[in-house]
Formats: structure tokens, C-alpha cells, sequence
């Protein structure tokens, strides 16, 4: 099968996302509207294409040349990640099938404003498949003016021979709490800080790992400063995909501040399948996969908090933090959970068997 993914490389999870294709041996093109993030396979034909100019400028522009690729490379399907340029692109492009997955960001917020509402309302009504994780992400869509018949539910899925717990990079010394989000509003990093600042009154000597980057950390380093905890806060960065399993399995605790997210968060899955215990907000479907402990379950992963409350934040982490049983078994559990539910190369066979049923639909109907 000839697959043209109009998806940007800058996310480690569009590249995840064609280099399965590319290894069960389809031919895969990318086109990219961003600078990739780490070597692309030799396999898989990449362009990147880059505008100055401003959304929805730069689509039309992009749409020109997606075009004449899509004629040339005569696909048997186009997939587009996310509802937002991606998907404006194929639209104006005009080609299909047009499979477009949504990211959450592009269906539960963009819409906010007018004219990306717009949008994404004909971007949803174009596609002949549409793809997402979360079941709030899908009815949001369904809201928007999607065919309800059209959404399928694939999850992005978690490689649980990378991420796993590695009892070997465990290390005695003081406890370690860490976050794999980026620095944008949305994840509400903010929180965390304010979180920290209360639980290292009983454990002064425990340790915050950011691992992120964003148009925050400016603003939130200063804050940390004034919070007068910068000294246990290590911001450390945007980290690559090498180096996740391994921060995650060093830590002790992961917390996601999110405020709004499709389905259940990569990094939250990866967090999971690493056996680790959770304190995240309740946002997306972060209720269908973490069973709260605060129930006395025994199928308990962790905690779910309010968004925007560091005092319930800190009251979590601080009484996993005092109960090392609990962690464990949260831990354990979640793996679990992850092995049975979100296998990435499960979720990837069910969208390769999805992309043949479109492809010979739009076969039938050419004839």
C-alpha cells in the first residue's frame, strides 16, 4: 500500500506513526510542515515543506504543492495528523480517501475561535475516516458536524519493551517526582510548582524533574525562584525518545497538570507501562485509565486530581511519596493496564486494516 502522511515530524508520535508503516513494508511518503526531530528512515520518501507565512496563509500555500505530490506519488491513501494544518491542507488539496486523526488540541480547543472552528468543521466533514484515542476527543467531533459512522477509536499506543520498569536505574536517595509535558499553558505546569512548594515542607529534599520545553519556561523558572524551590526543581528539557524510558523508570512519581488532553496522554501511558504510579487531572479520559486510589481499589494506579489545585496535588504526591507499598502497587498495576489495553503494535494493525477497508471502498466507488 502507498501511504502519503501529511503529519509533522517535530512529534516523535508522527514518526512512531510512519515508521511502522515503513517496517511492514508499505511505501511511505511524509510531508512535513515542520523541522523533523530526529533522522528519518531510509525508506520513507520526506519533504519538508516551510513557510513564513501565517495560518491559514501558509495552508494554501503548502495545499499547491501537496497537490501536485499527491499526483505524482498517487497514493492509495492520505492521512493527515491533526485537524489543524494538517488537515486544512488535505481539505484544500482536495484528495481521497482523506483520513484525517485528530490530536485533541485541534478539536477540543482550537474551535474556541471562529474562523478555526470553521475550519475544522469542513475539515471533519471532508474526511472519510477520522481516527482519535479519546472518547471525549470523538464526541467533540461528533458535536462539530463529524459522521459519527466515520470515527473510529485508535490509540497512539505505548511500545512496552521500551518503556518498562528498570529496577536497575532505581537509585536510593530522595524521591523523585517527574513530569514529561510541554511547557504551554495547557499543561498547566504552573501548578506543579506551586504543588512542590507545599509537599517539600515534609520532604525537603525531594526532587521535581520537568522534562519539557515551551514558551513557559522563561516564566516558569522565574516562578520557581520566587516560589523559593528552584533549587529542587530540575528543568531539563525537551528529552529525546532514547532518554525517556530512562527518566521515567529513575523516578519515583509522575504527575500530569493538563488541562486538556484527547483520550489518555502519551507520556501518561509511558509513565504507566514504566510502573510507575499517577497523580494527573482530570481531564480527557484520565478517569477510564487511572482507577483513583482514594477508593481503597485494589486495581488503583494512582490518583486523579482537580485541575488548577495545588493543594489537592500536593496532598497526592505526598502521601505516595509516604508510602512506598502504595507506589508499588499502583505501579504494578498500571503496567498491567498498559500491556492489556494500549499496545502500540495492536492499535497500529487495527488502523493498517482500517486503511485497506478505505482503500477498496474508494476503489469500488472509482470504478
Amino acid at each position: 500500500m502507498r501511504i502519503l502522511f501529511l503529519a509533522g515530524t517535530n512529534s516523535i508520535h508522527s514518526h512512531r506513526w510512519a515508521n511502522y508503516f515503513a517496517h511492514a513494508g508499505h511505501e511511505v511518503h511524509v510531508v512535513s510542515f515542520a523541522r523533523t526531530i530526529q533522522p528519518i528512515l531510509p525508506s520513507i520518501r520526506y519533504r519538508e515543506i516551510i513557510s513564513s507565512l501565517p495560518f491559514p496563509l501558509s495552508a494554501f500555500a503548502h495545499a499547491r504543492i501537496v497537490k501536485r505530490i499527491a499526483q505524482e506519488v498517487r497514493p492509495d491513501v492520505l492521512h493527515a495528523h491533526s485537524a489543524g494544518i494538517y488537515g486544512f491542507v488535505a481539505l484544500l488539496a482536495g484528495f481521497h480517501p482523506f483520513v484525517l486523526t485528530a490530536w485533541g488540541t485541534d478539536v477540543l480547543l482550537n474551535p474556541r475561535a471562529f474562523l478555526k472552528r470553521l475550519i475544522v468543521k469542513r475539515i471533519l466533514r471532508a474526511a472519510d475516516l477520522i481516527t482519535t484515542d479519546g472518547e471525549n476527543t470523538a464526541k467533540a467531533m461528533a458535536r462539530l458536524g463529524a459522521d459519527p459512522r466515520k470515527i473510529k477509536r485508535i490509540l497512539f499506543g505505548t511500545d512496552v519493551e521500551k518503556f518498562r520498569p528498570r529496577p536497575e536505574t532505581k537509585k536510593e536517595g530522595p524521591p523523585r517526582i517527574i513530569s514529561i509535558r510541554s511547557l504551554e499553558p495547557v499543561y498547566d505546569i504552573e501548578t506543579l510548582l506551586r504543588a512542590a512548594a507545599i509537599v517539600l515542607g515534609p520532604f525537603p529534599h525531594a526532587e521535581f524533574v520537568i522534562a519539557g520545553d515551551g514558551s513557559e519556561r522563561a516564566r516558569l523558572e522565574a516562578l520557581a525562584k520566587d516560589l523559593g524551590v528552584a533549587n529542587s526543581i530540575r528543568f531539563i528539557g525537551k528529552i529525546s525518545a532514547e532518554q525517556a524510558p530512562l527518566e521515567l523508570a529513575a523516578a519515583d512519581v509522575y504527575v500530569s497538570t493538563s488541562l486538556s488532553d484527547s483520550g489518555l496522554a502519551a507520556s501518561t501511558a509511558e509513565a504507566m507501562a514504566s510502573g510507575l504510579p499517577v497523580v494527573v487531572t482530570d481531564s480527557g479520559d484520565n478517569r477510564k485509565w487511572v482507577e483513583d486510589g482514594s477508593t481503597g481499589s485494589p486495581q488503583a494506579g494512582g490518583f486523579v486530581v482537580p485541575c488548577r489545585n495545588p493543594k489537592a496535588l500536593a496532598g497526592k504526591l505526598t502521601s505516595l511519596l509516604q508510602d512506598k507499598g502504595a507506589r508499588q502497587s499502583f505501579g504494578a498495576h498500571n503496567r498491567r493496564v498498559i500491556e492489556e489495553r494500549n499496545s502500540y503494535s495492536r492499535e497500529m494493525e487495527k488502523m493498517n486494516r482500517l486503511y485497506e477497508e478505505i482503500a477498496k471502498e474508494r476503489q469500488a466507488t472509482a470504478r
